[in-house]
């Protein structure tokens, strides 16, 4: 019984300091940080949508309209390869999701209604930047998460949504925090110290853009992003989506497998497949010239 009883004590010493310690390492400012419009480039726009300031690019003119929404750990400029090829067939809209790129970060408390790093969110985000730019349906281009995004956005908003592409898509898995992680990422714990964890392996996607990562709040939105994400349970809405979709997939992807595409082409009804050889997880980066012919004869389709 002695025994026990010390053994609960030092269990309750643990737990307390477990509880109380987080909340007392310092978290020191970033330093020397500068507003993400300052970063801007001479074509970049900023549009007000669901709460936010989206930095977004545009070219080409006419239809079909393309929304193009990138991954995790990304920014617009991962659509640079494929920007002018794919502006030949139509207006080409590519903007940065929020925690990423130039796109303002609200910190908890500035927003007013749902969480603007929310995956559901962050399907309302695309309607509302939509009616930003007056532009009434669009064909959404989405890769990895992006590709989560769209696939919820054509669930919930069918009649915005002209025709579906999802390349190398997390659908099934990796496309959010798992359910039974995020009451952990969401305590008071880890959301301080969350923003010193993304300072050690965060990335808002402005690297390749030669850009540096030095914007204001960016590991506090980053941490937000993790804490707000979730995977989604589509059930079977993805089989009655109304609107063409062409599954692209990468064969060498390594960190979507290309059997979820497979899968994921099977369970929509009348689902395009196009698996692009020795290409990896980011086809328009890896392989651009492949993903442009894969998208090409299906875009020209929605025209007739």
């Amino acid at each position: 019984m002695h025994r026990l009883r010390k053994i609960v004590i030092v269990l309750a010493v643990i737990a307390v300091l477990l509880i109380v310690v987080p909340l007392l390492i310092p978290v020191p400012p970033l330093a020397d940080t500068v507003p993400a419009a300052s970063l801007a480039d001479a074509d970049s726009e900023f549009v007000a949508a669901g709460g936010l300031v989206v930095h977004l690019k545009q070219a080409g003119a006419g239809e079909p309209v393309l929304l193009l929404l990138h991954g995790y750990g990304d920014a617009l400029y991962t659509w640079d390869a494929v920007s002018a090829p794919l502006a030949e067939l139509g207006r080409v809209v590519r903007y940065d999701r929020p925690a990423f790129g130039l796109t303002s970060r609200p910190l908890p408390g500035e927003w007013a209604e749902a969480n603007p790093y929310a995956t559901e969110t962050q399907a309302d985000l695309v309607v509302a930047l939509l009616d930003g730019l007056g532009i009434e349906r669009a064909v959404l281009v989405g890769n990895s998460a992006g590709g989560t995004i769209a696939a919820l956005t054509a669930v919930q908003y069918p009649d915005r949504v002209q025709a579906l592409v999802l390349v190398d898509a997390a659908i099934y898995a990796g496309g959010g925090t798992p359910p039974f992680a995020r009451p952990l990422v969401q305590s008071p714990q880890l959301r301080r110290l969350g923003p010193l964890l993304a300072r050690s392996f965060g990335d808002i996607g402005l690297a390749e853009a030669g850009k540096p990562d030095n914007i204001d709040n960016w590991d506090v939105a980053f941490w937000e992003l993790v804490a707000a994400s979730s995977s989604q349970e589509f059930g079977g809405s993805l089989a009655a989506l109304p609107m063409p979709v062409l599954v692209v997939h990468g064969a060498d992807d390594e960190i979507v497998p290309p059997a979820q595409s497979e899968r994921l082409a099977a369970e929509i009804s009348g689902a395009t497949l196009a698996m692009l050889p020795e290409c990896g997880h980011f086809p328009q980066k890896e392989c651009p010239d492949a993903l442009v012919a894969a998208m090409t004869p299906f875009l020209a389709e929605l025209g007739r």
